[in-house]
């Protein structure tokens, strides 16, 4: 069944996915309590009315988006047309993660699908609950051959990647990223790799600390630190630390009470591997706030930092998790020496109202992408490209530009044939002055 040439298939098929997305919103977030308690807020927030808002968008714009797109012609073809047309790569592999895995395993999947490709999804073994109901709106919303869902965990993807692929598209963690892009070389396949990194957020001497700790503190710690744009160490003026604290601690108690483990707003570890991998780097560190957790719950409490080493197993990776180490600076110089150890970030946040330093320092880092006086908010606009460079990721996606991420752009040029000047072609005697005048012009 051919699925790539017919616009109406493929908005019809998302509206019926937009009907039963609807239908099981309540299962969702209750799937999505079951993996690793998340809020229902959240899931609502961050997952299902994303995914939902998403689909909209996309059934709303899709024909605009798949139409020839007209572009000035150079004048060296004179005259002509000149077009560029979207065509699907073909077979699409999506790989997804557990952090978001409603969201992130749908979004990709609904802009593949809109530029008409074949699509196989992925969904982590990580979140069973979620994957499961996955499965089960896919079955009921698609063909079979048009999107397939395959669960499981290491060797389904090991065999999948081992397949050729037109498009792979990968959400996780760096050293996974690798593995996908190595097999995706095997067959000189394109990728997109959302992945990670340390991400900065650089607080200064003019900055309102109280309304930063606010946003900070829901931008950090909401779905328990699990989301690769958090905020992932704290660069403060060094004067402005004390005050800074004290609001952060605040913040996270007006958020989530002084029972911590008993709010039904906070979420948990995914798994075991995780929460001891997050406890190792807390282990012999200096603890201003939080540190109490539960192994049997695969709980631990926000945590803040004080001044971890630079060479600290906290600084070396990415935290991806609830805790927050607290760093000082004094000068740009200790900005930069910071900043620069790491590979580039997925995001950067800035507070400041000195408008000539946060545009200095956006100037002077490669980012994916990030906020000035906020945090994480970037992701939600579909008019803003989201993905990293470097270490952090290749290519990116959201509203129209994940159905361009899906879409092969093929140039045609329309030659008219009611004249056809005769300079360019052989014999070219006495013809390379007036050629080299003539692209000088142009």
């Amino acid at each position: 069944m051919e699925y790539k040439t017919d616009i109406g298939y493929r908005k019809e098929t998302l509206k019926k996915l937009l009907h039963n997305i609807k239908k099981s919103e309540d299962l969702i977030a209750k799937a999505l309590y079951d993996d690793f308690k998340k809020p229902e807020f959240e899931a609502v927030l961050t997952e299902t009315n994303y995914v939902i808002s998403d689909l909209k968008n996309t059934i709303k714009n899709i024909q605009k988006w798949a139409k020839p797109k007209r572009v000035f012609p150079s004048l060296l073809n004179f005259p002509s047309t000149d077009r560029i047309y979207k065509e699907p790569y073909g077979n699409v592999l999506v790989i997804a993660p557990w952090n978001y895995p409603f969201q992130l395993a749908l979004c990709p999947l609904i802009a593949a699908v809109a530029a008409g490709n074949r699509v196989v999804l992925k969904p982590s073994e990580l979140t069973p609950h979620t994957s499961a109901i996955i499965a089960k709106i896919i079955e009921k919303t698609f063909h079979i051959n048009h999107v397939e869902v395959f669960e499981g965990g290491l060797d389904v993807s090991n065999k999948l990647l081992a397949q050729r692929w037109d498009y792979i598209f990968f959400t996780g963690s760096v050293s996974v990223g690798k593995i996908v892009a190595k097999a995706a070389a095997e067959n000189l396949t394109p990728v997109t790799l959302e992945l990670g990194g340390k991400n900065p957020c650089i607080i200064d001497e003019t900055s309102d600390l109280r309304l930063a700790a606010k946003r900070i503190v829901w931008g950090k710690f909401i779905n328990a630190g699990q989301t690769c744009i958090a905020p992932d160490y704290i660069l403060i003026q060094k004067n402005m630390k004390v005050n800074f604290i004290t609001f952060m601690i605040e913040e996270i108690i007006k958020a989530y009470g002084k029972k911590i483990d008993k709010s039904p707003d906070f979420a948990r570890i995914i798994n075991t591997k995780n929460w001891l991998r997050l406890m190792a780097m807390i282990e012999s560190e200096t603890i201003i706030f939080g540190g109490e957790n539960d192994a049997n719950k695969l709980y631990i409490a926000p945590t803040i930092l004080d001044e971890p080493s630079l060479e600290s197993l906290v600084m070396k990776e990415e935290i991806f998790g609830p805790i927050l180490p607290i760093l000082t600076y004094e000068s740009e110089n200790d900005i930069h020496n910071v900043v620069k150890r790491y590979e580039k970030p997925l995001a950067f946040y800035i507070f400041s109202e000195n408008n000539s330093f946060a545009k200095k320092l956006i100037a002077a880092y490669s980012f994916g992408g990030g906020c000035i006086n906020d945090t994480v908010v970037h992701f939600s606009n579909k008019r803003l490209p989201f993905g990293g460079v470097g270490h952090s990721g290749i290519g990116a996606y959201h509203g129209q530009f994940s159905f361009d991420t899906f879409s092969h752009h093929k140039a045609v040029v329309k030659k008219g044939n009611w004249i056809d000047l005769p300079m360019r072609y052989a014999p070219y005697k006495d013809k390379l002055a007036s050629i080299k005048r003539i692209l000088d012009w142009l």
